[in-house]
This record gives C-alpha cells, sequence and structure tokens, in this order.
C-alpha cells in the first residue's frame, strides 16, 4: 500500500511538471511533443522499478514502423522509455479516465476494430505519421496476451505502410522492424506460469487491481529484443510482413524467456540507449 502512494504521489508530480512542456510542443508542433513522453516514462520506469535490458538496436532508419507483442499496459511504459514513439490502440483506451488523456496527450492514434470500413482511415493516419517523422507502434495481435505465447500478427493495419509511400511523395520505402518484449523477472522471481498473471495484463483481469501488484512489487525487469529491420516498397505484401515479423518477434520472446538472468542489468542500458533516440527522430 505504501509503495503503491509513493508511486501515485511521485508521478501525479512528474506529470504536472511536464505537461505544460507536452502541450507546448503538440500546440507548436516541436521536438517536444517527443522528447516529454520519453521523459514521462522513464521516470515511471525509474519510481515503479522497471528495468530493462535490450538486445540488438533499434532501426534509425525513417519512416520506420515497429511490430511488437503486446502482454501489459506495461508495455506502453516500457517502449516509451527507450524511444519516442507513438501507439495504435483501439478506440475504448481513448475514454479510460486518466489513462486515456495520457494515450492523447502522446497522440495515439485509435483505431475502431468493430468497423473495418474505419480501417483504411486509421491506416492512412499511421501514414501521415509515419511520414511526418513519427515512430509508430503497431500490436497486430490486436489484443495482449499472456505474455509467453505469441497470438497471430493480424495484417490490415500493415498497410500503412503502402500508404506512407502512395502519400508522402518523398518516401519510396518504409522500414519495417518487429520488437520483442519479455517480462522475465517480477519482484526478483523468475516470470513463470505462476507468475505470468502478475505481469500481463489479459482477459478479464481488472486494471487497477493488477496496477496495485505491480506497484507493489518493486521490481520488473523485462528484456526488450529487437529484430532485423526490412525496408519495404510498394509492391510489398502486407500479409508476409506480418508472418515474418510475428516469426522474428516468436524467436525473440522465446529466448529471452529461456534466459531470465541476462536481465539483472538492464537500468544502465536502457537509459543509454534511449538518450540518443530522440535526437535522431
Amino acid at each position: 500500500m505504501i509503495r503503491t502512494l509513493y508511486v501515485s504521489v511521485v508521478m501525479t508530480a512528474v506529470t504536472l511538471v511536464l505537461l505544460p512542456f507536452q502541450l507546448a510542443g503538440i500546440l507548436l508542433g516541436n521536438n517536444l511533443k517527443r522528447i516529454v513522453p520519453l521523459l514521462f516514462h522513464r521516470a515511471a520506469c525509474a519510481v515503479i522499478g522497471i528495468r530493462i535490458t535490450q538486445v540488438g538496436a533499434r532501426t534509425r532508419e525513417t519512416p520506420v514502423l515497429l511490430l511488437s507483442n503486446h502482454a501489459s499496459w506495461l508495455d506502453i511504459i516500457v517502449l516509451s522509455a527507450i524511444a519516442p514513439v507513438v501507439f495504435v490502440a483501439k478506440s475504448e483506451v481513448a475514454n479510460w479516465p486518466l489513462f486515456g488523456w495520457l494515450a492523447k496527450l502522446q497522440r495515439t492514434i485509435f483505431v475502431e476494430r468493430e468497423r473495418r470500413h474505419k480501417t483504411g482511415d486509421t491506416a492512412r493516419a499511421m501514414g501521415d505519421r509515419l511520414g511526418g517523422g513519427d515512430v509508430v507502434v503497431l500490436f497486430p495481435e490486436g489484443t495482449s496476451s499472456d505474455g509467453i505465447r505469441i497470438l497471430p500478427f493480424r495484417s490490415a493495419l500493415i498497410g500503412a505502410v503502402h500508404h506512407t509511400i502512395g502519400d508522402q511523395t518523398h518516401h519510396d520505402r518504409v522500414t519495417v522492424q518487429p520488437v520483442s518484449i519479455a517480462y522475465t523477472r517480477f519482484g526478483g522471481i523468475p516470470v513463470g506460469r505462476a507468475l505470468r498473471d502478475k505481469v500481463a495484463w489479459y482477459g478479464e483481469t481488472e486494471l487497477l487491481p493488477h496496477l496495485q501488484g505491480v506497484f507493489a512489487s518493486g521490481a520488473v525487469d523485462v528484456t526488450v529484443s529487437w529484430g532485423e529491420a526490412v525496408s519495404y516498397g510498394m509492391t510489398a505484401d502486407r500479409k508476409q510482413i506480418a508472418r515474418d515479423a510475428e516469426a522474428a518477434v516468436r524467436r525473440m520472446t522465446a529466448r529471452a524467456l529461456r534466459s531470465p538472468a541476462a536481465s539483472s542489468s538492464g537500468t544502465n542500458e536502457e537509459t543509454a540507449a534511449a538518450v540518443p533516440a530522440f535526437n535522431q527522430t
């Protein structure tokens, strides 16, 4: 209870300090809109106790679409602490108390999954962000999993690659990079079947009790693995892109979960990697 209160108070203070700068960045259209979320989520990692180990490196090619597995609300904090990214999320998130507001401040792209005719609009919005220099993160599974299994990657929104090429005349190719998020330790104990519900947020699990459990743990170790970045042109098959990315994420996740001890030195490695990330976007 004390740790939960501590995390809540500190993050409220961080939010109040950074909020004016993020609003200014959005209104003025400058790089603050990318830097501030990076700083916010790095502070969240420090306060919550999230320790990140990176394997490989994020591409510095632009425009770039990241295709990641999805296990928890923690995924947002982890990826946002490493690089200045924007996410694609289901439209319901926009109406969540507090979290919907934070998602909007990070310029999240919301998709109405039940309305298939809206997919094209979302893909075009993704294309606009990619063409404008944003690093876009898509969770192609379409929902969160238990953090161990990788669900099939859906390909519809990967069509944003083609929209970027078609709508932005100065780009004839788009880089796609798979990324794996694997939670390896929780409270210092390797994450297995008994603990996966403590870190993965999926199914009918309620959000607030899950948040409290993570805050109280004081330590979450996660391995972020970067796959091979591939540049695609207009002739690329979005379904093949999805299959290749899914296979890469599946391999990287399995490898990270087999070696949980490697995640014990994550904080310094994450911090060093995150600093140049926003300077080159």
